[in-house]
């Protein structure tokens, strides 16, 4: 049966930046864009509702927040997650990044060493690089088409006197892996021994897949929840990346007063209408639908997966979560700038190019599969022409 999330909508009727020039480049109008992360089905139902009978309202002064937000987020948690998350712990932030950068700011100083897990998302080097912070590499392990954490080699970087911080992306934005508890605990009991603060980005963490279940680092347990700082957002969830804020879980007093004090030096703390409804319409109500993205995510990658495997060329790393592959181009020995150029020029594809991830990167690319099935196939079709 036709799916909702066959409907194709033209996002150029937006100034939408995944099909943007300043994205794609001049003359790249007909490339398929499966380099920004975000999806390319119509926002839930419940989510539109909300949003249209608060602009039928017609007064956009200020707001505060509403009160059912709270109780939303945490209850969210709670069913789908099993976090018992303390409403007083929830900051309100702009968006993640906001928070990664306040958090690098507010707890470390200037030459201060911050962990990072290459291949990583590649704003995490642009904030610590634009904050003076040293970047400290612990590279994740690839063996047998599955990345794991070095961990004899985050305990020898923690143990350096300058290492304050670490950024951990759970799930990990590109490889796709959802961390399980036993991964997160090892983490969280070195980075404690050390005094290394975790600060984990959880953006992604509603998009997981059978048999991988998301677990918020800091709901192992007080100890891990009192040397974190956990980022939270609907945004990827239910594709409201353009009408939503985030939200900052800090469990430790002392640090959640540190957050606030300069929150409000920055006058970060506006609240926007149309987020506040968004967000609590998505929570409230948009379990159903987040399932059913969660399947035809599921048949998509049934879809890649299919179409590659006679492939020798190019191999995709099997995801735990998102919507976001990590393909592993290496077999056909081409510089990270010939590899762009040749899914650019001759596949028609506009992918992240993997070393934008770190040089761990090279060879591979970040592919967008939250998109139709007939634009999936379509674009899988030139590549395997191309390639054949």
């Amino acid at each position: 049966m036709p799916s909702q999330f066959d409907q194709e909508i033209n996002r150029r009727e937006v100034p939408a930046l995944k099909v943007h020039r300043m994205v794609l480049g001049e003359g790249g109008a007909g490339l398929f864009p499966a380099g920004v992360a975000d999806m390319d089905f119509m926002a839930p139902e419940v989510v539109r509702a909300a949003m249209q009978k608060r602009l039928d309202h017609g007064i956009f002064g200020y707001e505060a927040v509403p009160d059912a937000l709270f109780p939303a987020l945490t209850n969210w948690m709670q069913t789908r997650h099993g976090w018992a998350l303390d409403p007083s712990h929830i900051l309100r932030s702009p968006n993640v990044l906001n928070t990664l950068a306040l958090a690098a700011s507010i707890f470390t100083e200037a030459g201060d060493g911050v962990i990072v897990q290459p291949p990583v998302f590649f704003d995490f080097y642009d904030i610590l690089e634009e904050n003076g912070r040293e970047i400290l590499h612990n590279p994740l392990v690839l063996k047998d088409g599955r990345y794991t954490m070095d961990f004899d080699g985050l305990e020898a970087l923690a143990a350096q006197p300058n290492a304050k911080m670490i950024y951990l992306c759970n799930p990990h934005n590109p490889v796709g892996r959802v961390w399980t508890r036993a991964e997160l605990r090892m983490l969280g009991d070195i980075c404690a021994r050390h005094n290394v603060l975790v600060v984990s980005d959880e953006i992604h963490g509603d998009i997981t897949f059978a048999g991988h279940d998301y677990t918020p680092f800091a709901a192992l347990g007080p100890a891990y929840a009192d040397n974190s700082i956990t980022c939270l957002s609907p945004a990827k969830s239910f594709n409201i990346a353009a009408c939503c804020s985030s939200f900052t879980v800090i469990s430790n007093a002392a640090r959640r007063k540190a957050y606030q004090v300069e929150n409000s030096r920055l006058t970060v703390n506006k609240n926007n209408a149309f987020a506040s409804a968004a967000m609590v319409a998505a929570y409230a109500d948009g379990g159903s639908w987040l399932d059913e993205v969660l399947d035809y995510l599921a048949g998509n990658i049934a879809l890649v997966r299919e179409a590659l495997k006679p492939l020798d060329a190019v191999q995709m790393i099997e995801p735990d979560g998102t919507f976001l592959l990590w393909l592993d181009f290496r077999a056909m020995g081409l510089s990270p700038e010939d590899l762009t150029k040749f899914l650019r020029e001759k596949a028609g594809w506009a992918v992240t190019r993997g070393q934008a991830f770190g040089v761990e990167g090279e060879g591979f690319a970040r592919f967008n599969i939250a998109c139709t099935r007939a634009k999936l196939k379509a674009a899988l079709a030139q590549l395997t022409t191309v390639l054949s």
